[in-house]
Formats: C-alpha cells, sequence, structure tokens
C-alpha cells in the first residue's frame, strides 16, 4: 500500500513538473489604477490555490481543535455509575440435589 502511495505522489510530482516547465511564462496582473504585476503562470495558479485552500483548511482545523476541547471536557466530567442492585443482573443459585428415600 506505501508503494501505491508514493507512485501517486510520483506521478502527481511528475504532472506539475511538466505542466510548470511548458507553461513557464509571464502573465502580467493589472492589479489598480497603472499598477502592473509580471508573475510566471505556475506560481499564480499556486497563489490562486492556496487563497481557497488555506481559509478553509484553517476554519476546519479550528472546528476540530473546538470540537475536541468540547469533548476531553465531557469526558472529564463524566463519572461511571455504578450499577444499583436492582438493576444488577440476577445471580443463579447452582440446583440442590432432591432426596431420594
Amino acid at each position: 500500500m506505501q508503494f501505491l502511495k508514493t507512485l501517486f505522489w510520483v506521478l502527481v510530482a511528475v504532472l506539475i513538473y511538466a505542466f510548470s516547465s511548458n507553461n513557464w511564462f509571464d502573465v502580467t496582473l493589472s492589479l489598480w489604477s497603472d499598477l502592473r504585476a509580471d508573475i510566471k503562470l505556475p506560481l499564480l495558479l499556486l497563489l490562486a490555490g492556496l487563497s481557497g485552500f488555506l481559509p478553509t483548511f484553517l476554519i476546519l482545523r479550528g472546528r476540530i481543535w473546538s470540537l475536541r476541547r468540547r469533548l476531553e471536557a465531557h469526558e472529564r466530567s463524566y463519572t461511571p455509575v455504578a450499577p444499583s442492585p436492582s438493576t444488577a443482573a440476577p445471580t443463579v443459585e447452582p440446583a440442590r440435589e432432591i432426596p431420594t428415600a
């Protein structure tokens, strides 16, 4: 299974390298008024992907952190209740032999 995971990531890296090497040219961004920025296309796509991924990832991690804290607080406050004698499982006594005459 580890081999397949490694093979997958190697293929992804090769595809990213092939895309980047074939599209390594400048893109001009018009920011505002006369301000312009030149950036390579793969870097622009990386920045665009990260700007969409990072906020979602950080919100998800924050929710998981919050839920773990709440769960740990509930686990600390939980005290197991011992079964009362009325709800405990009945005990079975062994059968007695009937005396024969």
